[in-house]
């Protein structure tokens, strides 16, 4: 049996596996809330998971000399066959879990720890039997290549540059392509039937296996070890390997979002590039094997730490400002921050495992499990500690700071290794991470003044003055002070039939909306998912420190549709305003059918719901229109008063016709004074005439686009994913949508 058959195999194991993480995270956060709490959970579980499958694989196949190569390999299929049965559990599985939480209790918070002990044990139940599946085909597959190859001493590099390949398309292929055509459900099925293929593919060449054990024993017999340091030390580069990578890209997610912004595609994109550049490097370790001696390959440990500094240097604003003439593409700053960094990580992962393992599968796993605790241990520093106290900047400092001190362990031995990496090579590396260290400046040295609060959430940025204030989150503007936003408290608080009690709103921001819910006298709670967003409450309202204090202001630090998931309180009053842009990555879990479904159990009877989008793709606009008339037998959308973006309000009771002066009599005096704060209107007649004037029928809406386009639901969000129909030419993204609906 030829070795090329594993390589096929690992590619689209890669492929599969990559898609499932994204997918699963995904799911994870409709699920259990879009919180940094229960990603790093996801995350967490699925990293370990691949570990402990690699380690107790490598230790079943300890004794694989008492086996025939068949042995190893069947398993290898029967692990493939499992991962592809996780593409309808663990959908399954979700649903079982939200249902538990549903029904656990309606104080059981997504900030509360209680409720994260709770997600996770819901979440390694769920993730952690199909994720051990997958890291044991690493040691498997080595098995078998034991048995039935005589280079089987660095097979670890050779899986692993497969799979990492198969892992850039699965990086890119599903967010680009796939999942707006199949939605996530059916991309998942794509992967599953890839996995059943290589199942029954391995089962059958497992087959031939028996005629070449003999001759694949003499080739073992006749291979030399590699050489290698200490054990010890190759486990602790492992895990210290893993640890940085990780941890890096939790800072490179922060640090170039600003210039790649906050959808699917940027980080798609992103991770493309931290896999592409691990790929180049495997492959240039496999080539290095060949042409050069061991020892030379202590050059990619000397400029590890150099290369952990460039992203300082591509996420400087200057690129950018006009001065310089320069206009960076966020996509060229990513490459070229990022790709040297895990290029040097791709050449010295497998290196080190193949130097560790010798080619013995159950050497091969621990050591692979080792470099897998460093990547869960990574993240969690990062996020947790890092990031909320020294920021972005010197967070990658102090990540690459180990990565310098590896100079002295992998110091030239060889005199011609000393001539061309001496002394005046340590000078020169010293001098160019002080200039990068000292020289460069973050995305808010472009802010003249600013507040600024970081969490492990997010970096949130006010600045501005008068009315020209701005709320920066990762560095994308998420709002701004205007009228609009007191328009989505006003405007169904003035249609509720009843005088209105309480209301919700979902998404903080400034503070605007929450602060005219209060000017009507009534309790307001309001939900928002970064922690040090309502710190800066003041900057943009001289009276919001009071505001928070009062009894009747309630806030919640949480993910809006988990909360509402969870709470049994209901309101005469929900107002939405989910961050901008309508493609952010998540925001249609704030618009899909299934979130609608949600607010109708939290709305009392005759309750209306305020949904705001700033309309962006017709298409999209459409689809949202279609799961609110769907969802809610009445609906009516005004556009706003300043002329962009739409104002729906829902109601599963009739939404009377009142006129500009009924709406204005129904209001107390201080909401008065607060909606004519900014204008434009001069009375609360004028300004509710202007939105009046601008009431669009729903009809009108779902005819913009002559396109076939389904409800926005939480499994095809197609505000998420455009690229196709913005890129293809119209006939055929319309057939593309048609027979998109038509399944």
């Amino acid at each position: 049996m030829r070795i090329r058959w594993f390589f096929v195999f690992f590619f689209f194991s890669g492929f599969c596996s990559l898609l499932y993480e994204v997918i699963w995270v995904r799911l994870g956060m409709a699920h259990f809330g879009v919180t940094t709490p229960v990603v790093s959970i996801f995350l967490s579980l699925f990293m370990a998971g691949l570990g402990l499958g690699s380690w107790i694989a490598g230790r079943w196949m300890r004794n694989i000399e008492n086996h025939s190569g068949k042995y190893p390999l069947r398993l290898y299929a029967l692990a493939e066959l499992l991962i592809g049965l996780s593409a309808w559990a663990v959908p399954v599985e979700m649903g079982w879990a939200r249902n538990y939480l549903e029904n656990y209790g309606s104080d059981l918070s997504a900030s509360s720890l209680h409720y994260y002990w709770i997600a996770g044990l819901w979440s390694m139940f769920i993730l952690l039997p199909w994720t051990t599946c997958m890291g044991a085909t690493f040691p498997l597959a080595m098995a078998a290549i034991r048995k039935l190859s005589s280079a089987s001493q660095r097979s670890f590099s050779f899986l692993y540059l497969a799979n990492v390949l198969g892992a850039v398309v699965g990086a890119l292929l599903p967010a680009l392509v796939l999942i707006e055509i199949f939605g996530f459900r059916g991309t998942m099925k794509l992967a599953a039937i890839c996995n059943l293929l290589i199942s029954i593919l391995a089962f059958l060449l497992s087959l031939q296996a028996k005629a070449l054990d003999e001759k694949s024993e003499t080739e073992a017999e006749a291979s030399r070890p590699v050489a290698a340091a200490s054990r010890k030390s190759i486990l602790s580069l492992l895990f210290l390997i893993g640890l940085v990578s990780l941890a890096m890209e939790v800072v490179w997610i922060r640090q170039f979002t600003p210039y790649m912004g906050t959808e699917v595609y940027a980080f798609a994109l992103l991770l493309g590039c931290y896999l592409a550049g691990t790929f180049i490097g495997s492959q240039i370790y496999r080539r290095w094997l060949r042409r050069h001696p061991p020892g030379e390959e202590n050059v990619a440990w000397l400029l590890l730490g150099l290369a952990g500094l460039f992203p300082l240097l591509m996420a400087d604003p200057r690129f950018s400002h006009p001065h310089f003439h320069m206009q960076m593409p966020g996509f060229l700053r990513v490459a070229l921050g990022i790709m040297p960094i895990t290029g040097l990580m791709g050449f010295i992962t497998p290196m080190l495992v193949d130097q560790y393992s010798e080619g013995k599968p159950d050497r091969a796993g621990k050591a692979y499990a080792v470099n897998i605790a460093g990547c869960i241990v990574g993240p969690l520093l990062s996020g947790f500690l890092l990031l909320p106290f020294l920021g972005e900047r010197w967070s990658l400092i102090l990540l690459c700071m180990p990565l310098f001190f590896l100079f002295y362990i992998f110091k030239p031995q060889t005199s011609a290794f000393r001539a061309r990496y001496g002394p005046r090579f340590y000078l020169e590396a010293a001098v160019v991470a002080i200039v990068l260290i000292a020289f460069t400046k973050d995305f808010y040295s472009n802010f003249n003044k600013y507040e600024l609060r970081r969490d492990n959430t997010a970096t949130v940025v006010a600045m501005g003055q008068g009315m020209r204030k701005w709320l920066f989150v990762n560095g994308v503007g998420i709002t701004q002070l205007t009228p609009v936003t007191k328009v989505m408290a006003h405007l169904p608080l003035a249609f509720h039939v009843q005088p209105p009690r309480d209301a919700l709103v979902i998404c903080f921001g400034m503070g605007t909306t929450q602060r005219s819910m209060l000017s009507w006298g009534i309790q307001s709670t309001t939900v928002e998912l970064v922690p040090s967003v309502p710190h800066l409450f003041t900057y943009f309202h001289s009276d919001g420190e009071r505001l928070l204090q009062s009894p009747n202001s309630h806030l919640i630090i949480d993910d809006g549709r988990l909360f509402l998931e969870k709470t049994r309180q209901q309101f005469d009053v929900i107002t939405i305003d989910p961050p901008p842009p309508i493609s952010a990555a998540g925001v249609s879990l704030l618009y899909s059918r299934e979130f609608y479904e949600v607010v109708k159990l939290r709305l009392r009877p005759g309750g209306i719901l305020q949904q705001w989008t700033v309309g962006g793709d017709l298409v999209d606009l459409v689809a949202i229109t279609k799961a609110l008339k769907e969802s809610f037998p009445y609906v009516r959308c005004m556009g706003s008063v300043e002329g962009w973006g739409f104002h729906f309000i829902a109601s599963m009771s009739p939404i009377r016709d009142l006129t500009p002066a009924e709406l204005a009599s129904r209001m107390p005096p201080a909401a008065v004074a607060d909606m004519l704060e900014w204008g434009p209107g001069h009375t609360a007649e004028q300004q509710f005439a202007l939105m009046l004037r601008n009431e669009v029928p729903l009809d009108q809406i779902l005819e913009f686009k002559d396109i076939d386009v389904q409800p926005l639901d939480d499994d095809r969000p197609v505000n998420e994913y455009y690229l196709l129909r913005t890129m293809l030419p119209s006939k055929w993204s319309k057939a593309l949508y048609a027979m998109v609906t038509r399944r």
